[in-house]
């Protein structure tokens, strides 16, 4: 196999982050020899993650084995993990907000016809649901975890307990059609073809700041991992927990 360099697109500091967690959990599991050092971990990791390498790549780059490559970005991904905001955690950014904007996306996985839980409808592929939350300029403040393809946005937003948090704190939030039926905070367009004037007028504007929240499915995706995942269902939560704290560290 032919070994180049590449680059990837985070800051150092997200590197420095990344190695100095590492470090803090190999001196708490007293780990005494790796292969590689916490900084080429976290390298490896973000190369995984942000580019989307596969372990046969990685594993060739850096010089060790497949079975360490994926050890390694299970570590990594486990203490990132941890590191994630839960919702009431993040509430307390949120509630300073003047309003904040919901939407759901699905991130595609690979599976066959046979898995129905993960077939999106909608999207006429398999995946998995993730909602996401994010300020009026569009910047990414929390994402849930991940539910199968076929879970209904407003479903998913109800499961997670979204629309009782904003609530509960009086905050208003802009969300598409997918979510007519979820009341109060939550403001949603219209339906129907033959509108009003003033009910067209009104979906122009809910049209012109709702779609600053493709700004932050656009930062999610940035992640090329997350364009087409191939590990087991059960870790996808994990990776986007991952994804957002180092996403936060790197802005």
């Amino acid at each position: 196999m032919l070994v180049y360099p590449s680059s990837i697109d985070l800051s150092s500091r997200t590197l420095r982050f990344l190695a100095g967690q590492l470090s803090a959990r190999q001196a708490e599991i007293g780990s005494r020899w790796r292969r590689l050092p916490a900084g080429r971990q976290a390298l490896l990791v973000l190369a995984h993650l942000r580019c989307g390498d596969t372990y046969a790549q990685l594993a060739a780059g850096f010089n060790i084995g497949i079975a360490t490559v994926y050890r390694y970005i299970r570590e990594a991904v486990d203490v990132l993990a941890a590191l994630a905001p839960s919702l009431s955690e993040a509430m307390t950014t949120i509630r300073k907000k003047a309003f904040v904007i919901l939407d759901g996306t699905l991130l595609p996985i690979d599976r066959i016809a046979a898995d129905t839980p993960y077939y999106s409808g909608k999207h006429k592929r398999h995946g998995m649901n993730v909602q996401v939350l994010t300020d009026p300029a569009g910047r990414l403040l929390w994402a849930s975890p991940a539910l199968p393809g076929s879970t209904h946005d407003l479903t998913a937003a109800r499961q997670h307990g979204i629309i009782d948090a904003l609530a509960a704190a009086d905050l208003k939030c802009w969300a598409d059609k997918a979510y007519q039926g979820a009341c109060r905070p939550v403001r949603v367009p219209f339906r129907g073809r033959r509108l009003k004037r003033w009910k067209r007028r009104h979906n122009t504007t809910h049209a012109k700041i709702r779609c600053l929240g493709e700004q932050a499915m656009a930062t999610l995706k940035g992640w090329r991992l997350l364009r087409k995942l191939r590990c087991s269902t059960n870790r996808i939560t994990d990776i986007v927990k991952a994804v957002l704290v180092l996403h936060h560290t790197s802005t």
